[in-house]
């Protein structure tokens, strides 16, 4: 039986890393509350929240031994601690470490070994960070609800008949339950602003490149490696760790990242900030709830001295599915048709939802060429610019819908409840994330906004200019500091 604080689970990596230096509690005393909460909350596959692949227990201990006896020696000699030093994080299992398995969700990749760590996971460990477990995800992370064969549900612990989102709902669902104090994402549709978004953590969509990735699937534009916390301040600590140029991957850039100490420069006024204000996209019904929810950030925003207007996002999600898939449909889906067949030639068993991403890629595909597929892409960013020319800055809902079953598959689509529920062909189309995987310059936070009736949270996106990662920050902490949250879920401990 692991002994712990119970509350140093639930404390943010800032107050952790200032509680080691002035000696109110070790890392050790943190990662066994961490533990002993995974042991406590995270259940069953059959029942529980489920949000691991896989927990580091020994090795994990072990590392926070070693991080105290270092926090120890630089409270005698005033030399700095690494950023991460002693800060429990969470893997999502799709961020190889090396020498254990990298399945992705798949039964075709069941013991399948990884060489070498994933650069992020290999500066988290650089930058003292301890990695005590990995989580889940749909099969290659395809979706975005968290289920597979391989792994079971993942549930949100907020509503445990609701899914934390995907494709990195495993960390969603681990930072909301106290099970990590920060996470690893991924995002290449909104992977990691929807479990944000549904789970009532933060998460960032970096401009593309800024966080390196690993070939050959690093080359898709879309796609993005990133940060989830409970707190905008975490996730720019996080940030920071992960950002900048690796060799390994040639789309990578820039030098490590400095918006935590930018942030804390900033100061509180949003004085002379022009925001957009979009509460939904022209052919999509968002949840009244939805709107209301992004509403108030707009109002928070203003009483921290911001102008805000409101504007209309310049596209319809059916467009936006159509570039967007046909775009998978170029890259993603035959990589995905290539890593789910098994040996012989067999396709093991695979989700619904894999087959149907699958098939819809290859039909979006067929219908527009990977020129066509850019010239359309080119034409969303162009309208993007426009709208965003008068502002500095957008805020719109991560998502139409208050939540998502935790077991579905969505084969038929979704309904959009609003004045008048219309019937999406797509579930994607319930989220409003994908538009900016298109325009992946742009960086993008995710934030919490409010609770909805069915007891899960509600978040909204904050959308910078191409390049300009500060100012989301800047707005996610002011969102942060204006609104009033619930506590964290009340959950069985």
């Amino acid at each position: 039986m692991i002994a712990a604080t119970p509350q140093l689970c639930l404390v943010s990596a800032t107050e952790l890393r200032s509680g080691y230096l002035a000696g109110r509690f070790t890392p050790e005393e943190a990662m066994r509350a961490v533990l002993a909460r995974i042991a406590a909350v995270n259940g069953s596959r059959e029942q529980g929240i489920n949000a691991f692949t896989e927990i580091l227990y020994d090795e994990a201990m072990r590392r926070a031994r070693t991080a105290t006896d270092i926090v120890t020696a630089a409270r005698r000699t005033g030399d700095p601690i690494p950023a991460l030093l002693g800060i429990p994080v969470a893997t999502k299992e799709k961020h190889a470490i090396g020498g254990r398995t990298l399945e992705l969700g798949l039964l075709s990749r069941r013991g399948r070994m990884a060489v070498r760590d994933h650069p992020v996971v290999a500066r988290i460990r650089a930058a003292g960070g301890i990695v005590h477990a990995r989580t889940t995800t749909p099969e290659f992370s395809c979706a975005t609800v968290t289920h597979s064969p391989l792994w079971g549900v993942t549930r949100n612990p907020w509503n445990l008949r609701a899914s934390p989102g995907g494709s990195s709902g495993g960390a969603g669902a681990a930072l909301a339950a106290g099970m990590a104090t920060l996470a690893t994402a991924s995002d290449i549709a909104g992977s990691t602003r929807v479990p944000a978004g549904f789970t009532g953590t933060v998460g960032y969509k970096a401009p593309y490149g800024r966080i390196p990735g690993t070939p050959p699937l690093s080359a898709d534009t879309y796609r993005g490696d990133g940060p989830m916390a409970r707190t905008v301040a975490d996730t720019a600590l996080l940030a920071d760790v992960m950002s900048g140029h690796d060799r390994g991957d040639h789309f990578s850039w820039g030098a490590p990242g400095d918006l935590s100490a930018a942030l804390e420069q900033c100061g509180s006024s949003l004085t002379g900030v022009r925001v957009g204000l979009a509460t939904g996209m022209r052919d999509v019904p968002v949840h009244p709830e939805v709107r209301a929810a992004t509403e108030r950030v707009g109002q928070a925003l203003r009483e921290r001295g911001a102008r805000v207007e409101e504007v209309e996002l310049p596209w319809s999600s059916e467009r936006i599915r159509e570039v967007t898939f046909a775009h998978f449909g170029h890259l993603l889906g035959p990589a995905l048709a290539a890593e789910a067949v098994g040996p012989g030639g067999r396709r093991p068993q695979v989700a619904a939802y894999t087959s149907r991403f699958i098939e819809d890629a290859a039909e979006a595909a067929r219908a527009m060429s990977h020129y066509e597929c850019v010239r359309a892409e080119a034409r969303i960013q162009a309208e993007l610019a426009a709208v965003m020319e008068p502002v500095d800055a957008l805020v719109c809902p991560v998502s139409a819908v208050t939540s998502l079953t935790a077991d579905g598959d969505y084969l038929d689509g979704i309904d959009a409840p609003g004045e008048q529920s219309i019937h999406l062909r797509h579930y994607w189309q319930a989220h409003l994330t994908s538009a900016f995987n298109v325009c992946n310059r742009c960086p993008v936070l995710a934030v919490p906004a409010g609770m909805a009736g069915d007891g899960t949270p509600i978040g909204v996106q904050l959308v910078g200019k191409p390049l300009d990662e500060l100012l989301p920050f800047r707005l996610g902490a002011a969102v942060e500091a204006e609104s009033s949250r619930p506590a964290w879920p009340r959950l069985d401990v």
